[in-house]
């Protein structure tokens, strides 16, 4: 059932739309004219606030691989080709030392794997983030704005809520939704604050499905429900990721309002989406916050990007 619903979702076109059309939501709360939404909040002292996270000097890689076998929404796909120069072929070599390269071609689409969702990835009754309407935004060749190359360099306080502690469950099941109210009381018993400028990660360990049972791992996830993403929306946060493909729970709350948090979060409130974020190592260090860092690939126009960030402690 799942399946047929996201099949639907695909057929119906490029943007999801949610229930109701009304144009209370913008302009955005950060300005008519805003581009960047949320990481507005970043401020030079919240950099440096962030800075002072770091005393172990542990790095994690929050990027997972990316390859053939990475399992991907509907009918995203990955592709590499490579191109030597001179190996297995006999040559020609490149100079007198017989030098030999390659080089690589990606044929790949961009929301797969570990990935940001930029501003242009999902709107309402064709509008986007500050009521940009598709006529003004799409192009065969890629975004006229909100393009994931215009995002700025994100250095700031990351925060780890470990929904797998709150629910006693190692790895939560799909369609478990938790809101503002599991959100808090899970900050609580970390000891952490959510603040103005944070980026917040969830841990549900949905991510170990991936190796285990990747055909469950796409079908559904646990995940944020419309309260949580508001509440969190409201705190400021710059951005909100999980060790899901998509964020939100699915099935979700409503069968009438198909991924209501996505553009919840990214039209309306100018909150990006991180997904399939690699949280498993935080969990286990107990690591629930620490500086985050993240520079976006610069690929004009792109919707969303495939993306590697780090956090150090």
């Amino acid at each position: 059932m799942l399946k047929a619903l996201f099949r639907g979702v695909l057929l119906s076109g490029l943007m999801i739309t949610a229930a109701s059309a009304e144009d209370d939501w913008y302009p955005s709360e950060y300005g008519a004219d805003d581009t960047i939404g949320a990481v507005n909040n970043i401020t030079p002292e919240k950099v440096t606030a962030a800075a002072g996270l770091v005393t172990e000097g542990k790095t994690y890689r929050l990027g997972g691989v990316t390859g053939t076998k990475t399992p991907a929404f509907g009918t995203r796909n990955f592709q590499m080709v490579l191109y030597p120069h001179g190996d297995g072929s006999g040559g020609p070599f490149l100079g007198a030392q017989k030098g030999v390269f390659n080089d690589d071609l990606l044929i790949s689409w961009l929301g797969i794997g570990t990935q940001i969702d930029g501003f242009g990835h999902a709107g309402i009754d064709h509008k986007y983030y500050n009521g940009v309407h598709v006529s003004d935004l799409f192009t065969p060749t890629g975004l006229k704005k909100f393009g994931t190359h215009e995002i700025p360099a994100i250095a700031t306080r990351g925060v780890l809520i470990d929904m797998t502690k709150y629910y006693g469950a190692p790895i939560l099941t799909e369609g478990t939704v938790f809101n503002s109210a599991a959100i808090k009381a899970q900050a609580k018993a970390q000891g952490v604050e959510i603040g103005k400028g944070d980026v917040v990660l969830f841990h549900t360990g949905w991510q170990s499905l991936v190796e285990t049972d990747p055909e469950r791992f796409i079908q559904g996830q646990p995940g944020i429900g419309l309260d949580g993403a508001t509440y969190l929306a409201d705190q400021g946060v710059v951005a909100i990721g999980a060790d899901t493909w998509a964020l939100e729970a699915l099935p979700g709350e409503s069968e009438e309002e198909i991924f209501i948090v996505h553009t919840t979060l990214l039209a309306k409130r100018g909150v990006h989406i991180l997904e399939n974020i690699q949280t498993a190592e935080l969990s286990a260090d107990e690591a629930y916050e620490f500086m985050f860092v993240l520079g976006v690939p610069r690929f004009e126009g792109a919707v969303q990007m495939v993306i590697n960030p780090i956090a150090i402690r």
